[in-house]
């Protein structure tokens, strides 16, 4: 959570053009090493700042639905694969459907650069001390990018499996990146993040022979936390299981394809109905 991990304030900056924007962290930054801040108030602290960030998130949702973009927030600790799986994802997709993505990190572009080096939009945001994105900064992103209709728009989150669970972004999934050079009880030891999530995709699963990593163990863990969890062994690198992913994705730009076209001819209708009222004697 923010007022425990040491983020920094007024350090963000958000790429825009050819001049990087200043951006004010909304938190208050308060620590709970901070002496005179009593229990009470830390919870008051955190409850403020997530009822301001709910408040982006959900603003940043409404403009994705009236938009019928399919956002998603992806996550995990660093050295994930997060961003070659991301690039993989958008080579396989990208003549089908127009994309976006927000890079987060705490320094460089990156990761932003490998992104528009597949020719589609990035903007990286760096947090500098700040360990997560929160829903003001994404909407601020979306301004910048402005993200065609019925599109795919992908966030990723700087890697941390800790306070980017608790902060929505307005997406309409979290997705976790989950490798096998890590450790089978991972989804134990950082529970929220994988409680958050809707999909994990298990990465770099072409190194398991090579490794003493237990995938059915990692994936029983994942779906002790989060039974519901909608799990892909995946490789980024080789791109053994790509297939249902991608399937995935298509499925869930499709729904929101159906809803908003199914809202513009609600419009229509109302607007219509409105003229002929207009047009009565």
């Amino acid at each position: 959570m923010c007022t425990v991990c040491g983020c920094g304030s007024g350090e963000t900056t958000i790429e825009g053009g050819m001049q990087a924007h200043s951006h004010e962290h909304p938190h208050e930054h308060e620590h709970t090493h901070a002496p005179g801040i009593g229990a009470a108030r830390m919870v008051q602290i955190e409850q403020d700042i997530l009822s301001r960030n709910a408040a982006y998130a959900d603003a940043n949702r409404q403009r994705f639905d009236e938009l019928g973009i399919f956002a998603l927030n992806l996550v995990s600790s660093p050295g994930s694969g997060k961003t070659t799986l991301l690039c993989k994802t958008i080579e396989a997709l990208k003549a089908k459907f127009p994309i976006a993505v927000v890079e987060g990190d705490q320094q460089t572009a990156n990761d932003a650069e490998r992104i528009r080096a597949t020719g589609v939009p990035a903007l990286q945001i760096n947090t500098g001390k700040g360990c997560h994105l929160d829903a003001h900064m994404v909407g601020h992103a979306v301004e910048h990018l402005r993200p065609a209709e019925e599109s795919l728009f992908f966030i990723e989150n700087v890697g941390n499996l800790v306070c980017p669970a608790a902060f929505d972004l307005g997406e309409h999934h979290k997705v976790v990146i989950f490798s096998v050079t890590e450790g089978e009880d991972k989804p134990l030891k950082y529970p929220d993040m994988f409680a958050a999530a809707d999909v994990m995709l298990l990465n770099k699963c072409d190194l398991l022979p090579y490794l003493a990593f237990d995938a059915d163990l990692a994936e029983a863990n994942a779906q002790q936390v989060n039974p519901a969890l909608k799990i892909y062994r995946v490789s980024a690198t080789t791109g053994d299981g790509l297939t249902d992913w991608l399937q995935w994705l298509e499925a869930g730009l499709a729904q929101q394809r159906t809803r908003h076209a199914q809202t513009v001819d609600q419009l229509k209708a109302r607007i219509a109905a409105l003229e002929r009222q207009l047009a009565e004697p």
